[in-house]
């Protein structure tokens, strides 16, 4: 009886006042499903999609690829005895284009049994050292019919066989524990014509676990925290262009400035093309896998037609917003969901004909998880930053919701720093050049959706990370998520 006056109480005052009630235990937005997985299969996810009849297929790190209905939600087995698939393209009900170690593959079943009667190599036309880290990705396809795909380089803490496929280079081999490139085309992303030639595209890359198209056909792939990569990045891919790490530069052709690792690292810099976005180590992700786009047309939330990625070493899906600006691509980062049932070890990403977005989680020996989870919107529009714009005094933030006035307008509520990560041969790093940015003057839209900040100073080549402060919706649901990164390579014109 007590808890009741008091509630009536606290109603009256905001009745009277025009406060905005207090909410408890809200309904989540998204809820976190797990599949059931077959008994006996080591569920190292290494590839999901859907195929064109709604049924999720999914490869697994030790060769197994299978099935599942989700309406039945039954299992099958498709195909078997293939070398750690780590990305899968769809082709039909029947046909299946599989990434593995050694090859691209395609694997068909023809007698209409439910089982791949038929492996095709698509090819090979790329080196293999033996070494454990050599790990492929993709294939993704452009509206052209060309196919891509991503190759590790080589790890210092693995061997080379005596015995290699393709030109073996001894250059970058063990040079100072860094990451090398003894065969072709490590460190490279190649693009697989529609004739069948595979052929350079993009090097630099160390370890691009994820690679995917933008709504408008742009290439993008994530690479992952190490020497020569300050923090791990999200990349926009373009023919002929070098994204950092310099053992590949051995495979370029008319390569002629011996050993790349031994190159000043001012002229690697110089050459080098720099990430679109920086997800910031230990805050917002430590391993990113996977970019997918979310074209649900709504069906998944208020985010359609943004970009999510997986990361491995915690419970988290990250979300980006992309803008260009001077003809760069650059934006924000945020987390988009924490915990909630999610596991760790986020390898592959797939939305759902229903709109749910599919999680295929691996460890590979790492940090990690197994098996597959489901995401899905529950109808509740989320309280959070749908977008963080550059503009030529500060940033644009727009909501999901109107937001409270008061808390929106403080300048108190938005805590900016800056800061740079190093590029040099030392694995990862910390941040450096690291200074507060003061908030100049805060406006709000009429609609109560946009918040401009002016800043008292904005320069490129910096993270700007934002800390939001107690900002509510006009509802008084609190935001969902309180940090943003910015990477701002370019200054708006």
């Amino acid at each position: 009886m007590k808890g009741k006056l008091h509630l009536l109480f606290i109603t009256f005052i905001a009745l009277f006042t025009g406060a905005t009630l207090p909410t408890s235990d809200p309904e989540p937005s998204y809820r976190v499903e797990s599949i059931e997985m077959p008994e006996g299969l080591v569920s190292e996810t290494g590839a999901i999609e859907f195929l064109p009849d709604g049924r999720l297929v999914a490869g697994f790190h030790r060769g197994e690829i299978l099935i599942y209905d989700p309406k039945t939600k039954q299992w099958t087995l498709f195909a078997e005895g293939l070398h750690d698939p780590l990305g899968i393209l769809v082709v039909s009900n029947t046909e299946l284009l599989i990434m593995q170690r050694p090859e691209l593959t395609r694997v068909k079943d023809t007698d209409g049994d439910g089982q791949a009667d038929v492996y095709e190599k698509v090819t090979d036309d790329f080196g293999i050292s033996g070494n454990y880290h050599e790990y492929n990705y993709g294939p993704v396809k452009d509206t052209a019919g060309n196919l891509f795909v991503g190759f590790n380089t080589a790890s210092p803490n693995g061997s080379v066989w005596k015995q290699v496929r393709g030109r073996l280079d001894t250059l970058t081999i063990g040079f100072k524990g860094q990451m090398f490139s003894p065969v072709p085309y490590r460190g490279w992303i190649m693009k697989l014509t529609p004739d069948g030639t595979l052929l350079p595209y993009a090097s630099g890359f160390r370890s691009p676990n994820g690679l995917g198209f933008d709504l408008q056909g742009n290439l993008f792939a994530t690479d992952n925290q190490g020497d020569w990569v300050g923090t791990s990045p999200l990349y926009h891919v373009q023919e002929g262009k070098f994204y950092g790490h310099p053992s590949s530069l051995v495979w370029q052709k008319g390569w002629n400035k011996g050993n790349p690792l031994k190159l000043p690292v001012a002229e690697l810099d110089q050459m080098r093309t720099k990430a679109s976005v920086l997800f910031p180590h230990g805050i917002m992700a430590n391993s990113p896998t996977q970019p997918v786009w979310d074209k649900t047309q709504g069906k998944f939330g208020p985010f359609a037609g943004q970009l999510f990625v997986g990361e491995m070493n915690q419970g988290r899906i990250v979300r980006v917003m992309l803008e260009e600006v001077g003809g760069q691509w650059q934006g924000a980062c945020i987390p988009f969901l924490d915990d909630q049932g999610l596991r760790k070890g986020n390898n592959r990403l797939a939305f759902a004909p229903d709109g749910s977005l599919w999680v295929g989680q691996n460890d590979h020996g790492w940090a990690g998880d197994r098996g597959i989870q489901r995401i899905v919107f529950t109808g509740k529009t989320p309280m959070d930053v749908y977008t963080m714009k550059l503009t030529n005094t500060g940033f644009e933030l727009t909501f999901t919701q109107p937001v409270d006035e008061k808390s929106a307008t403080d300048l108190n509520t938005y805590k900016f720093r800056r800061y740079r990560y190093a590029y040099h041969a030392k694995y990862g790093s910390d941040q450096s050049d690291v200074q507060a940015v003061a908030v100049t003057h805060v406006s709000l839209s009429a609609d109560r959706r946009k918040v401009s900040l002016d800043l008292e100073s904005l320069k490129p080549g910096y993270v700007y990370e934002l800390q939001l402060g107690d900002i509510q919706a006009a509802t008084g649901e609190p935001i969902a998520n309180k940090i943003i990164c910015y990477t701002l390579n370019r200054l708006a014109i």
